[in-house]
């Protein structure tokens, strides 16, 4: 599959574009390592009760990442989930790509993949990894735990058990609820294979993106994606992007409703962590707004505002109705209407 992307060479790239990690001796960072550990390790009952849903007991225990490491897996989900596209794609053309090129083009393509992945293992603090393919595993990216609590200035223990009670929100997602990792997994692969550009079509599209690109840079755009997608694509991808909401959502809320008698300081610091989210500076909220994170954002919370609109009408056991079968799973326009998907799954 190296003639579509160079998922090697991505990591290389990666890991050489990648910003260092916060100051921080061998002894902190040992102490942090296993700080993070216990943390994820104690959230796993206080989400389960508040939740009401259960990571099984053999689940693995997560696993405390760096960067560098961050790029490497996820180079590696992202080969195991969209090489079979490109596949598809190949041979549904009936193309034979010639080695030479192919090799090339790789290259070319692992070195964008590369710096994507490079800008967001700056960012990403922890994460449920699908793997499609392999073993899931909840990753817990440690100096960028270090560097955001440095940032907010909160204290080090509650923000270490607040984190790991939003991952832990999301192992409990996959984990008590089967289904949901294979559905999400084939629904990505399909709007990805439907998104792939006709070669044909390349120029076409080539010269809309240059022309919109502007469009693509202001506020509430969806990035560049909006400017290579068709509506009925859009539509599709507005679906999974609601799936998304609620996941992301989900786990804001149980975060927070853990509650001070868990993480003394929780209302603090998601105060702080919010004003964080606002106060990127103008390069990072442009690669954001182009790669389409500020609508990401939004998930999080238009998400919350479902969630806790579907809890207050049915409370929480009518809430988890919603993990039942991708038919419970909220649409688009419930998103910003949970009364609408309590009508629809409740009557």
């Amino acid at each position: 599959m190296s003639q579509y992307v160079d998922w090697e060479f991505a990591k290389t790239t990666g890991r050489t574009l990648v910003a260092a990690g916060p100051t921080i001796s061998a002894q902190q960072a040992a102490d942090e390592v296993g700080a993070i550990r216990a943390a994820a390790g104690a959230a796993r009952g206080p989400v389960a009760e508040t939740a009401r849903m259960q990571t099984p007991g053999d689940a693995p225990a997560a696993v405390v990442i760096d960067r560098s490491r961050w790029i490497a897996l996820n180079a590696d989900s992202m080969s195991a989930l969209l090489d079979p596209v490109f596949a598809d794609v190949m041979a549904a053309k009936g193309v034979t790509v010639n080695p030479a090129m192919a090799a090339i083009g790789g290259k070319v393509t692992g070195a964008e993949a590369g710096g994507l992945l490079a800008f967001m293992a700056s960012k990403v603090l922890g994460q449920y990894d699908l793997a499609p393919g392999g073993t899931p595993s909840l990753m817990l990216v440690a100096p960028n735990i270090v560097q955001a609590q440095r940032e907010l200035d909160v204290d080090a223990a509650d923000f270490r058990a607040w984190v790991c009670m939003h991952e832990e929100t999301h192992r409990v997602q996959f984990t008590a609820v089967p289904w949901l990792r294979d559905h999400l997994v084939a629904e990505a692969r399909s709007l990805a294979l439907s998104m792939t550009p006709d070669t044909d079509k390349l120029g076409d599209l080539v010269a809309r993106v240059r022309e919109k690109l502007p469009e693509a840079l202001s506020a509430g755009s969806g990035g560049i994606t909006d400017l290579v997608t068709t509506p009925e694509q859009r539509e599709r991808l507005a679906a999974l992007t609601a799936v998304m909401s609620l996941l992301e959502g989900h786990a804001d809320v149980v975060m927070d409703e853990v509650g001070p008698s868990v993480i003394p300081t929780v209302a603090h610091i998601r105060e702080r962590f919010t004003e964080r989210r606002k106060g990127a500076g103008a390069l990072d909220r442009l690669l954001r707004r182009l790669l389409g994170l500020e609508a990401k954002m939004r998930q999080y919370h238009d998400g919350a505002a479902f969630v806790r609109g579907v809890i207050g009408a049915v409370g929480v056991d009518g809430f988890n109705a919603v993990w039942t079968s991708p038919q419970t799973l909220p649409l688009a326009a419930e998103i910003p209407d949970p009364a609408a998907w309590v009508r629809r799954v409740h009557g």
